[in-house]
């Protein structure tokens, strides 16, 4: 099968296939026209790789576990070893992404008491560079 079979039939794009082949972690056959056809075996290795990939395995990652593989030892004890820090780093981006939705859920509480302003020289968006009550005179008019 060739590079967009195989895209297709496991839902990747062409370029995915293509840059999997690029760095090495698929090694199809060239057909006499110079294409890459993969077998079942080239199949098999790409849904792994999707796999790893959906459990947060970098390709590096990735690449130690088929070497391990190849080499005919169990490649478990290096996956164990290389899931704690993505699962670490994992909670860390959640964590950095709860703050982002608990500051921008401030945020658009806060803005929606304050009135547009054109931009000046002292601001180009009030609501997003801060203290948006110094930017308005007492008459509400904003760089005035």
């Amino acid at each position: 099968m060739k590079v967009a079979e195989l895209a297709r039939l496991e839902s990747v794009s062409a370029d995915t296939i293509r840059h999997y082949v690029r760095v090495g972690l698929l090694v199809p056959e060239k057909d006499g026209s110079g294409y890459h056809t993969f077998n079942r075996h080239d199949v098999s290795r790409l849904r792994f790789i999707l796999h790893a990939r959906d459990l947060g395995f970098t390709l590096e990652d990735i690449r130690l576990i088929l070497d391990e593989a190849g080499k005919g030892k169990s490649p478990c004890p290096v996956v164990r070893e290389l899931i704690e820090p993505r699962l670490c780093e994992a909670r860390k981006r959640l964590a950095d992404m709860q703050a982002l939705v608990e500051r921008m859920e401030s945020a658009v509480t806060l803005w929606s008491s304050l009135p547009d302003c054109e931009p000046c020289g002292d601001h180009i968006c009030h609501l997003i560079e801060g203290d948006s009550e110094q930017l308005f005179d007492k008459g509400g008019a904003c760089c005035e």
